[in-house]
């Protein structure tokens, strides 16, 4: 594996070592003519996020291992894309998720032109190195401080950082959020989170109604109040082109940073939720269903959930178990 990481520390070594390029004899499509099928037939209103990645792994496959026919991989080929990505230090889980992304677009092309050809990326051993980068939760009362401090300097930043820390949002739903997805004259105050053309969602599970509760709920009276003419509940990070969530995590997690510790970010908000969840022993199902997140079982799949009464419920517990943590 030594003589293989080392002939892929730059992309199309093969080229520089001065190996001849053979001539293609293949009718086959070239693996971007794939990925230009597979973003038409499954990029249609999937957002950006979703092409831009579709995008980013395929064009990484092509800088190290060129833009050929797709019966021309080889599993060997596929085996040392692997291990090119692992050497740059991306964790298993990276890698994982980018050899998902490139069978897909593979496979859809096999797919939808009887191509007889094998995918040389689905066998392809990744091994499981426990080295992902572990999220670390924001204490309560670091985040009780934080709601304190949001409600004081009452700017759109803050109101943003507040909403997502009794809501468990990703920075990408709470910033792409419109004015009408925040519902305040309705028996249980909630957000009604939902795909929009300027911000897609990551997965189904996450479009979800979220019960609005301590400092989300000041927060989204706040972005309430003040809205004008904008329908977009954050002006400041989204526009018809879309959610710049890139530049809402620079911002904040630059003003975060002294007032948490080491390696926690905005998103930590969202970890911290899950646990202070399990702290009032909030059924698992209900965590999920809250947050988000996919639940494990077969049988999670059946029903409608749990109505917004009860989650409003387990949110306003998180609110009092924390007071009485903290005192505040």
């Amino acid at each position: 594996m030594s003589l293989r990481l080392a002939n892929l520390d730059i992309p199309a070594f093969h080229l520089l070592r001065g190996e001849p390029q053979k001539l293609s004899q293949s009718s086959c499509m070239t693996l971007s003519e794939a990925l230009e099928l597979y973003l038409r037939l499954k990029g249609f209103n999937k957002g950006k996020v979703f092409r831009r990645g579709a995008e980013r792994n395929i064009q990484s496959v092509i800088d190290v291992l060129s833009n050929r026919p797709l019966d021309e991989y080889s599993s060997s080929d596929a085996a040392a894309y692997r291990d090119y990505l692992l050497k740059r230090g991306l964790s298993t889980n990276s890698v994982k998720r980018n050899f998902a992304t490139i069978r897909s677009v593979i496979n859809l092309a096999i797919q939808e032109h009887g191509l007889e050809c094998k995918n040389a990326f689905s066998r392809v051993y990744l091994p499981d190195l426990d080295d992902a980068k572990k999220r670390k939760p924001i204490p309560i009362e670091n985040i009780r401080e934080i709601q304190q401090e949001c409600m004081s300097i009452d700017d759109e930043a803050r109101w943003l950082v507040a909403l997502i820390s009794d809501t468990g949002m990703r920075l990408s739903e709470a910033a792409g959020l419109s004015v009408d997805d925040i519902k305040l004259d309705c028996e249980i105050t909630h957000i009604d989170l939902k795909p929009h053309s300027w911000r897609g969602l990551k997965t189904r599970g996450s479009q979800r109604q979220i019960p609005l509760v301590g400092a989300s709920l000041w927060a989204a009276t706040r972005v309430k109040e003040t809205s004008t003419t904008s329908p977009y509940a954050f002006p400041r990070y989204t526009s018809p082109k879309g959610t710049n969530a890139n530049s809402a995590s620079a911002a904040i997690n630059k003003w975060l940073k002294p007032r948490v510790p080491d390696g926690c970010v905005i998103h930590s908000f969202r970890h911290s939720l899950r646990d202070r969840l399990r702290a009032v022993q909030c059924p698992s199902d209900m965590i999920d269903q809250i947050g988000g997140w996919s639940t494990a079982g077969v049988g999670q799949s059946y029903g409608e959930g749990y109505s917004l009464n009860v989650s409003s419920e387990w949110l306003k517990s998180i609110v009092q178990y924390q007071s009485l943590k903290t005192g505040i």
